[in-house]
């Protein structure tokens, strides 16, 4: 009894916490700005003459009023999409100077006094205006007193709404939704109509309902510019100004019709259409296992999941394990050769070459400029200029859509507005193929993917190995010469990876052109790729099969990715290393594999190849330094354990559990680390 109720909802003590932590102080200011709002609009519907509501409305001046109100708005809308749409694009996606004040004058007419901005249109428009002289000489167009002078009042008013609206979803969709379908062959005026404009509609039809009930209301700037002739410019606000004088009664309910139609306005776009396209656009399908449906069930037996083979398992010509009864692997791309030849220069800059049928695994730290170096083949970024030549065909002016090359970004950037089929056949349209056959090579496409019966989805009710898969498809399908691969993995849990990871090598093993796949998984790098192509600070460190980079890497992070100790530093005499953060490392070198002494190199110990002892080891073991255990982390049926000393660059060694516990490892236990010489790879940079 007295006591606070609680609700067994989830939500229930969320909410209440929420209204009982409301503070007086914002509380009653809030009350009485809704009142100071609210009041207005009590006031008309208390003061309106219900009775003679329809004969107030149905008068010939009101009637005719309407007509015109609705003649002169709807000519302002279409004027306001002409100029506005555009004006829109330019502000949100292209950089220019003078930016800042031509979004300035968008904005202007929204805080201008409505009589100073019939003012101002009376002096560019008018008879003695800047333009006016000419408009009416040249076309005969005069706009004062006219009722096209009232149009034009009304978009100047009016259309700041629209290009708001459409400005802010511009910048709110995914610049990679577009570039995609670029890369797929669709032109800017296609990508434009298919991929921008749809996911546009909401916001442009909130922007146009907006504009479109402004310029209904509008009357400081048509009464001062274009006047008030009945049947000419006297629109709807105008005729309650007259009423006001004469009829107060009617007046009172015509400007109750203008409420009615202001409000239905906001209620229609209230939470259907605001920020709708945004919201679609940036809907992204479900993360982590497959869903109940995904036909993605199928094992990988030749990919591991805690090691690093050295070679690419074997694929069987013309069979595809995924793709169910009859179906083949990927065919090649539809003309000729497609070997790649590119010069980069720029931020990324280095030759790059790959006959057909070549997939290059790209490697680096974050910032290396992988992803810079697929945008510059695509020729989307001004930070790196690619000379690019597929099958001796000199690609390098030609815009992205006519390049053929197909990209696949990180995020799979599926059209949200779009089933998984139309996405697939996407860009076989863009290259002119017939409706009916696009869809049906599309549907071949999503079977020999393994996801033919989720043709009918939108990406959003894909999980995340659904519509990677959908996005390969679509890549596959488009039949490019060239097809990028931008971590298409990375978003995935390692159940649904290794599933889709065993499909994409199934098809890139049939692929007839060149595949760039970035990432940062040394499994995909080695069970995917021909080749690795190693970046470091835009350039390219080391570009080798991946049993080469396996076992000689050039680059202290790929050794570090592929799970070795890797340290830098510099030749010595006799078989020595200088390690960069101090100490001495020995080495066992074979004749002349050493470089010359004070050169750079790279040293690469197996963590495996480090053991660990409680007292300090005799015997053969030429490194031997006393460290102190850091970290233990389980790998598979394995732990490593992190070792820091004051003599050498902290050590990472890999044992089982059975020694751990033997030798009673925990964090900040004294231990005793050795690596034989011939354990020690070295390498020259």
């Amino acid at each position: 009894m007295g006591g606070p109720v609680r609700s067994g909802r989830p939500g229930a003590g969320a909410g209440g916490a929420v209204r009982r932590g409301v503070p007086a102080g914002l509380l009653v200011p809030a009350l009485v700005g809704v009142a100071f709002l609210l009041l207005p609009l009590v006031g008309v519907l208390a003061r309106t003459d219900w009775p003679s509501l329809l004969h107030h409305l149905t008068t010939p001046q009101v009637t005719q009023a309407l007509r015109l109100s609705l003649v002169v708005s709807g000519w302002a809308l279409l004027l306001s999409l002409l100029m506005g749409v555009p004006l829109a694009w330019l502000l949100a996606r292209v950089p220019f100077p003078g930016k800042a004040l031509v979004r300035s004058l968008v904005l202007l007419p929204m805080v201008l006094p409505p009589t100073v901005g019939g003012v101002a249109l009376l002096l560019a428009f008018g008879r003695r205006g800047v333009l006016g002289p000419w408009l009416e000489s040249t076309f005969g167009l005069t706009l004062p007193f006219h009722t096209a002078g009232a149009v034009v009042a009304a978009a100047f008013v009016a259309m700041p709404f629209l290009v708001i609206s459409l400005e802010g979803a511009l910048a709110g969709l995914r610049p990679s939704l577009e570039e995609t379908a670029a890369s797929l062959g669709a032109g800017p005026l296609r990508v434009f109509a298919t991929v921008t404009l749809p996911l546009l509609a909401p916001a442009l039809a909130a922007g146009a309902a907006l504009t479109w009930a402004r310029a209904l209301g509008e009357f400081g700037a048509t009464i001062t510019f274009a006047g008030n002739l009945p049947g000419a410019t006297q629109t709807l606000p105008l005729q309650v100004y007259l009423l006001l004088q004469d009829s107060p009664e009617a007046a009172t309910s015509v400007s109750l019709l203008l409420l009615v139609i202001a409000m239905a306005v906001l209620v229609a776009l209230r939470g259907r259409w605001t920020g709708g396209a945004v919201r679609e656009a940036r809907a992204t399908p479900l993360e982590g296992a497959a869903a109940p449906d995904d036909p993605a069930g199928f094992a990988d037996p030749g990919a591991p999941e805690e090691g690093v083979t050295l070679e690419k398992p074997p694929i069987r010509p013309g069979a595809d394990a995924d793709a169910g009864p009859g179906a083949t692997a990927a065919p090649a791309p539809a003309a000729g050769e497609s070997d790649l030849r590119a010069e980069l220069t720029g931020y990324t800059h280095f030759p790059l070459t790959a006959p057909a049928g070549t997939t290059i695994a790209v490697v680096g730290p974050n910032g290396a400029g992988k992803t810079t170096l697929l945008r510059a083949l695509l020729g989307l970024t001004p930070r790196a200029h690619a000379e690019v030549l597929l099958g001796g065909r000199d690609v390098t002016r030609l815009p992205t859509h006519r390049r053929e090359v197909a990209w696949v970004p990180q995020d799979g950037a599926l059209f949200p507005h779009l089933s998984a089929l139309a996405n697939t056949a996407y860009g076989l349209r863009a290259r002119g193929v017939p409706r009916a056959e696009a869809r049906r090579q599309a549907r071949e496409w999503l079977v020999r993917l393994g996801v033919g019966e989720l043709a009918g989805r939108r990406p959003a009710q894909l999980s995340g190995g659904q519509a990677q898969r959908v996005a390969l498809a679509r890549a596959l399908a488009a039949r490019p010469r060239l097809l990028l691969l931008d971590e298409p993995l990375a978003a995935l849990d390692q159940t649904t990876r290794a599933r889709v990871r065993h499909t994409l090598r199934r098809h890139l093993a049939g692929f007839g052109g060149v595949c760039l796949i970035v990432t940062h998984d040394p499994v995909e790098a080695v069970s995917l790729a021909d080749r690795v192509l190693v970046l470091e600070d835009g350039a390219a460190v080391q570009d080798a099969p991946p049993a080469e980079v396996t076992r000689h890497p050039r680059s202290p992070w790929v050794a570090r990715m592929l799970g070795g100790n890797a340290w830098e530093g510099t030749a010595g005499p006799g078989g020595t290393v200088e390690l960069a953060g101090g100490g001495l490392l020995t080495t066992a070198p074979g004749e002349g594999t050493l470089p010359r002494p004070g050169a750079p190199v790279l040293a690469v110990i197996a963590p495996e190849a480090v053991s660990l002892h409680l007292a300090r080891p005799e015997g053969s073991p030429r490194n031997v330094w006393a460290g102190t255990v850091r970290e233990l982390t389980a790998v598979g049926s394995r732990l490593r354990v992190l070792v820091t000393s004051p003599e050498v660059p902290a050590l990472v060694a890999e044992i089982t559990p059975a020694a751990a516990a033997d030798l009673g490892l925990a964090d900040g236990r004294r231990v005793w680390t050795a690596v034989k010489a011939t354990e020690v790879t070295v390498v020259g940079l």
